[in-house]
């Protein structure tokens, strides 16, 4: 394969991604930025901390999509299609299934959530009433996680683009209408993401079966009464969940500790954030071509096909890592003004923007590393490297820099971002120069 053909495929797949990834986190740009010029902080602190429960519960189940991506990228390589929809319709009853746990388990898991983040007075009930409302849409939240983790797969990313456009832009003008028009305030930002869910599970369906009639395999549900429709899935997902749990622990855990220090650190590092999150949700547009192309490269168990990805991918995540930072840097007092106009929200995010600055440079490589090896089925090695990342370094920098307050968290958070980077990086070399990287595979079920 000559050089340009990585490149073009993973710009191909890359750019619909980008575009669909950076509208999540616009979303939440939207509601900080409404919630942010209201008349007291207790909204946005209220949405904050919510959002951070909300984004562990479902977040945590993460996996339907990394999962689905890693099995179907490596059926396509196979030219499995039976496996492809076997995949499709597993990963839709497991995610139906968890999103009915999680709103029957509402009353347990949500006063326990909100009393754990502590948000300061005022915030907590807000918080609480946020979620209520929020958890209504887990069903569809996870079926849509599974249903574009299973596009991306099959290197379709267009097909997310238009679900993902298509229900933050209702999720917007719901916004305004319940937030600005209703004056429903924290419980509006709540009422029109969980509407929006359920219209886009419905575009996304329709997108499925539109595509599963082109497939040679037709839909076979007796596949879903037969176990070993099940055990690829259930091993990765698995250890995504124990990565995934991890990862939301360390988020959960800094939203904590900001919430601990008042109303004005827990919305300041909201914001802060939410721009983080553009970040890797943009990022996350080569990650996710990665998965697709490393999976089927790894279904051929072509090892050139599979380094050339590696290193596009890699070139391409960088220079948009640093396009983000010389973006914040130029725009800094602009992107501030336009969170908030509350003076003290304003001073704390002066006094730790800086942060901002070094954490895309930093992060950059974790982001891309998760796309290699999503798309490879080595899910086991990040499983390990998110573990040593959170328990070995992010909790005792923070224990170790508590006398820096603020600073100290977001130390911390910077250290256990560059962790991870280091430690897959150093897993890479290893199954590079051991040939390991078609160890483990997917096995097709009978």
């Amino acid at each position: 394969m000559k050089n340009t053909l990585p490149n073009r495929a993973v710009l191909a797949l890359a750019w619909p991604m980008i575009l669909s990834n950076i509208s999540v986190p616009l979303l939440g740009i939207v509601d900080t930025a409404i919630l942010g010029h209201l008349d007291s902080a207790v909204f946005l602190a209220a949405v904050a901390a919510g959002s951070a429960i909300i984004t562990f519960l479902l977040w945590g189940f993460g996996f339907l999509r990394m999962g689905t991506t890693s099995l179907v990228a490596q059926a396509v390589g196979r030219g499995d299609d039976r496996a492809c929809v076997r995949l499709l319709l597993v990963s839709l009853v497991m995610a139906l299934s968890l999103g009915v746990m999680l709103i029957a388990l509402q009353p347990l898991v949500i006063p326990l959530a909100v009393g754990w983040i502590d948000p300061a007075a005022g915030a907590a009930e807000l918080a609480r009433s946020y979620c209520q409302i929020r958890l209504f849409s887990a069903p569809a939240a996870l079926a849509n996680f599974a249903l574009m983790g299973w596009f991306i797969g099959r290197q379709n990313t267009k097909v997310p683009l238009l679900v993902v456009v298509a229900t933050n832009s209702i999720n917007i003008v719901l916004d305004f209408i319940f937030i600005m028009g209703f004056g429903w305030q924290s419980d509006g930002a709540a009422a029109a993401t969980a509407i929006a869910d359920y219209c886009g599970l419905g575009l996304a369906l329709w997108c499925a079966r539109r595509h599963l009639v082109k497939l040679s395999a037709p839909v076979d549900l007796r596949d879903l009464v037969v176990p070993a429709s099940y055990w690829d899935l259930l091993r990765v997902n698995r250890q995504l969940f124990v990565r995934t749990a991890c990862l939301l622990f360390t988020f959960a855990f800094f939203t904590a500790q900001g919430a601990r220090m008042g109303n004005q650190f827990l919305a300041a590092n909201a914001i802060m954030m939410q721009l983080l999150l553009l970040v890797s949700h943009g990022l996350d547009g080569f990650a996710h071509a990665a998965e697709a192309l490393v999976g089927k490269a790894t279904g051929e168990k072509n090892l050139a096909v599979f380094m050339g990805v590696c290193k596009s991918a890699t070139l391409w995540s960088l220079i948009i890592a640093l396009g983000f930072t010389g973006v914040f840097y130029v725009f800094e007092h602009p992107l501030i003004r336009l969170f908030s106009d509350i003076d003290s929200i304003i001073q704390t995010l002066n006094r730790y923007y800086t942060w901002l600055l070094l954490l895309p440079l930093v992060s950059v490589w974790s982001y891309m590393l998760d796309g290699i090896f999503i798309g490879a089925g080595q899910t086991g090695a990040m499983q390990n490297s998110m573990l040593f990342a959170c328990l070995a370094v992010f909790i005792p920098v923070w224990w170790l820099s508590q006398a820096w307050a603020n600073h100290g968290l977001w130390l911390a958070f910077l250290c256990f971002n560059g962790a991870r980077g280091l430690t897959m990086g150093v897993l890479f070399v290893y199954l590079t120069r051991t040939r390991s990287w078609f160890s483990i595979s997917a096995t097709p079920a009978p």
